[in-house]
């Protein structure tokens, strides 16, 4: 059984929560695994005003026992704590409409799901959007990974994130760079950058971008170590584990595009300077790493690069023209919070999706009720390969 999930809840409603299924038995498992996810995903240079309101810590409420997991699904629940400031706004139960009118949004966000929403489920509020399309949805899903990971990380797969880009500013990476690398540099600073002689001026070029009313997006990259060759399968396009992971990093909040190694630079090569030439030294292994790991769709045992393209936030401290809903009347767009930039935390939360998708392929080729059948059947199929 593969991995899946669902994750519930609103932006300032009481909670989140978390529903996890195929979880192998036998995986030990803390509170504090995934605390520590949901902090970093809280940290990041650019940050403010909700990052201060919330300290997140999750609620383990089934699928655990004396710290492993059971088999049986896991629910994670993380209480909201501005919820308090919220009660009658947000109440579950029916409200009079003077408590309606509070915080009543009208006039969509450009670049947000407000307006769309609204006239997809056909709503008069469209807070009934925000609530729910608000990246405060992905801390489950960094709750989710986290759990991901901590699998991966029994199996000998090592994932890290960092920042390539901020908002045009290029950050010089050293030649074959390695995840412990990213972990020693980048898993370390408020910027999740691997070059520390860049960080004055990124965060100079940040404090004026807020200065400005504006954001910026960027690059971020994740890279991926220990996964062996021939997950997921070239025989039909549901099953390539590259498009898995595409669908799932361009699912974040504000994320319009992915590339797999050299991704759209490889348009601009021939063919000569883009295939990555295969060699035998007691095992199958390539000269370069252009196609970021991938063949046909599945993975060639070299180390996984991935890159996602985040658009800037779209809330302005200098707002955008919108529309009224309820009058049509031309309107600057409401502001609700925003950040100059979320591009470290953006990092955690897809470094924790692609963890997740690469969990779900592993159960999902290798089906064990439990973690130590799990790692004898990938130790087995690692031993074929090997004898190839």
């Amino acid at each position: 059984m593969t991995i899946r999930y669902l994750t519930a809840g609103e932006s300032h409603g009481p909670r989140l929560t978390t529903i996890i299924e195929g979880v192998p038995a036998g995986l030990s498992l803390t509170a504090e695994d995934i605390n520590v996810e949901l902090k970093r995903r809280q940290g990041g240079y650019g940050r403010g005003g909700r990052m201060k309101i919330e300290s997140d810590q999750i609620e383990m409420t089934s699928g655990v026992r004396h710290g492993k997991t059971l088999g049986s699904p896991i629910t994670l629940t993380l209480p909201n704590k501005d919820f308090s400031h919220w009660t009658d706004v947000m109440s579950v139960a029916d409200v009079d409409e003077a408590i309606k009118s509070q915080r009543k949004l009208t006039k969509p966000r450009p670049g947000h799901a407000d307006l769309v929403g609204g006239m997809k489920y056909d709503f008069d509020d469209l807070r009934n959007v925000l609530e729910r399309s608000s990246a405060r949805e992905t801390t489950m899903r960094v709750a989710v990974g986290a759990v991901a990971k901590k699998l991966l990380s029994e199996l000998g797969i090592q994932i890290a994130n960092h920042v390539v880009n901020f908002g045009g500013k290029e950050i010089e990476l050293p030649q074959d760079l390695t995840v412990g690398q990213i972990l020693e540099t980048a898993r370390k600073n408020d910027l999740s950058i691997v070059v520390d002689s860049q960080a004055g001026e990124i965060r100079e070029y940040i404090d004026q971008v807020k200065r400005d009313g504006n954001t910026i997006g960027g690059i971020i990259e994740v890279r991926v170590e220990g996964v062996p060759a021939g997950l997921g399968s070239y025989v039909h396009y549901d099953r390539k584990l590259d498009a898995k992971i595409a669908g799932a990093v361009v699912s974040i909040n504000a994320f319009k595009g992915v590339e797999f190694g050299l991704g759209f630079e490889a348009g601009k090569r021939k063919g000569s300077d883009v295939m990555d030439e295969i060699v035998w030294d007691g095992e199958y292994a390539r000269k370069t790493n252009h196609l970021g790991g991938f063949e046909g769709g599945m993975t060639n045992g070299e180390q996984i690069i991935v890159r996602g393209v985040m658009k800037p936030i779209p809330t302005l401290y200098q707002p955008l023209m919108s529309v009224d809903t309820e009058t049509h009347e031309p309107y600057k767009a409401s502001v609700e919070r925003s950040d100059p930039t979320a591009l470290p935390a953006a990092g955690v939360v897809m470094e924790n999706v692609v963890a997740t998708v690469l969990a779900q392929e592993i159960c999902e080729k290798f089906e064990s009720d439990n973690l130590k059948e799990l790692k004898a059947d990938l130790e087995h199929y690692k031993a074929r390969l090997e004898g190839y």
